[in-house]
């Protein structure tokens, strides 16, 4: 093995993946009258149930660990089960079930060791476990997101090396490994599980009782290897409207209301029944051409998208202000981030010089849009006043919210995008190489592929930091990614809620995370 990438412990700064849908009526049913007023939360302290109120899916809503993607059902199987690895509040990666990882010297195998945890039934999680998961999860047959992550993996050649090591074969080297274990799904369950009605986990957390679409109940898990939890009780419940969320956490039917809006975080800022927590850096904001079709198959004309947008208005107005600029580049301030790259301001003269220059003077182009994300359809409105301003006519067209990605991914030519946080290794294999799955820009360059099989393939940490830059510089110059900012994420609870974290992106370990979480 090579212990020049041992590393468990070694800061791998990344960014991660998002997405969000709320029945009144399981808010407003969920009982108990105010909360009295609590000084604050104190110390950490053992006790008590906490009722979190999230957006839910409605009737179809599943505990499969495996199949979450919603942010209640994320936050639910962080309670539930747990990964090998996930991303901390630097947004690095950090152990969870497997204590350390370390390559053979061509980066071709692995060997995890798994820390001593149990499932809630009191057996012991096994190497063997792992495998099962993770053959569920890679299962052709299945649509589990986390499918395409685990592809680097060559199950039938990887091994249980005891009960507590496995040996994980790649099908070609990879120094970004430990991304895999860290990969948004990639939970543990037990060897042979497929029903999950009543699951069993070595989460912090275990099962109590489940209504789809309305609640869901659990317990602590005393002997949960990384520590049990401060609260007795954990409460989901779920309703469709962030006004829902807000009005049970004012009426003290909810201690925490997770996903408010910038301007419910400004009304409430001096209300001394709610604290309100930001996330900053959690998803990031923009829209993508598709390079390999009229028009934006015209560098030029892309170059002239990027010199129009004015960046901070779109921040100012669409994100209220809670948020960054961008700068047309993926995971500012992460690992591998080339902040080495003059950030762009408008410069419209530049814009209109190449909008001739590409013969796009007078063109009209479809923006897509959907009400699928917070602020898309504001951002649409924005960013077509910044085009007129050019001679480009923008016509934001609303789309199906329920068919959107699909739509978008194929289709179309310009469209409103976002993303929660992934490894800037993430970003680029899973959307920006010629074969990659979710290419939303058509973007396919063998040179750039190149780059990125250099990247993994070394060992060497200034080499693959070469290489990113080098494939940074290329899509600042002619990507199709234009990327206008990045979102803060904000959280409500009642002032007497403790250790909610404020330095977790969403869908990174600590962000709506209740083991940690205690009531004052």
């Amino acid at each position: 093995m090579n212990p020049s990438i041992r590393t468990p412990t070694v800061s791998r700064r990344a960014l991660l993946g998002g997405a969000v849908a709320l029945s009144t009526a399981a808010l407003t049913g969920c009982g108990g009258g105010p909360a009295a007023p609590a000084p604050g939360p104190g110390s950490p302290r053992r006790g008590g149930r906490l009722r979190a109120a999230f957006a839910g899916g409605g009737a179809n809503e599943t505990l499969d660990p495996h199949l979450a993607n919603l942010f209640n059902e994320a936050s639910r199987a962080k309670a539930v089960f747990d990964k090998l690895a996930d991303y901390g509040g630097d947004v690095s990666i950090v152990p969870r079930l497997a204590s350390g990882w370390e390559p053979n010297a061509d980066l071709t195998r692995w060997r995890v060791t798994l820390r001593e945890a149990t499932f809630h039934d009191g057996s012991p999680v096994r190497a063997r476990d792992v495998l099962y998961s993770y053959a569920r999860i890679a299962d052709p047959k299945r649509a589990f997101r986390a499918r395409a992550s685990l592809a680097l993996i060559d199950l039938p050649a990887s091994r249980a090396v005891t009960d507590r090591q496995i040996e994980f074969a790649l099908v070609r080297p990879y120094a970004e490994f430990p991304n895999l274990l860290a990969t948004f799904g990639a939970y543990v369950v037990p060897e042979g599980t497929e029903n999950f009605d009543r699951p069993i986990g070595s989460g912090p957390f275990r099962f109590d009782s489940f209504q789809p679409g309305r609640s869901l109940l659990l317990g602590r898990y005393d002997d949960h290897w990384d520590g049990a939890p401060y609260l007795d009780e954990l409460e989901y419940l779920t309703g469709n409207e962030e006004s829902a969320r807000i009005n049970a956490l004012l009426g003290g039917q909810v201690e925490y209301a997770h996903d408010v809006t910038p301007t419910t975080a400004r009304t409430y800022e001096r209300d001394d029944r709610v604290r309100v927590t930001r996330m900053p850096n959690s998803t990031m904001q923009g829209f993508t051409m598709k390079v390999d079709r009229p028009p934006f198959d015209d560098r030029d004309l892309r170059e002239a998208m990027f010199l129009l947008t004015d960046r901070q208005q779109l921040v100012d107005t669409v994100l209220s202000g809670a948020g960054q600029i961008g700068n047309d580049l993926y995971g500012k301030g992460y690992q591998y981030y080339a902040d080495d790259i003059p950030q762009r301001t408008p410069d419209l003269d530049r814009a209109r010089f190449l909008i001739d220059r590409a013969g796009a003077r007078g063109l009209t182009v479809k923006l897509d849009t959907a009400a699928v994300a917070s602020g898309f359809v504001e951002a649409a409105s924005t960013f077509a006043e910044q085009a007129s301003k050019v001679g480009l006519t923008v016509v934001p067209t609303t789309g199906n919210k329920d068919t959107y990605w699909k739509d978008i991914l194929d289709g179309g030519v310009l469209a409103c995008y976002r993303s929660g946080a992934m490894p800037i290794e993430t970003h680029i294999s899973q959307r920006l190489l010629t074969n990659s799955t979710t290419n939303a820009t058509g973007w396919a360059r063998p040179d750039f592929d190149a780059l990125y099989v250099r990247a993994i393939s070394s060992a060497d940490e200034g080499t693959r930091r070469q290489a990113y830059g080098d494939m940074q510089r290329m899509l600042h110059a002619e990507g199709g990614f234009l990327i206008w900012g990045f979102a803060d994420f904000l959280v409500a609870s009642a002032p007497r809620v403790g250790g909610v974290a404020a330095d977790a992106p969403a869908n990174t370990l600590d962000w709506a995370r209740f083991d940690k979480v205690w009531l004052g």
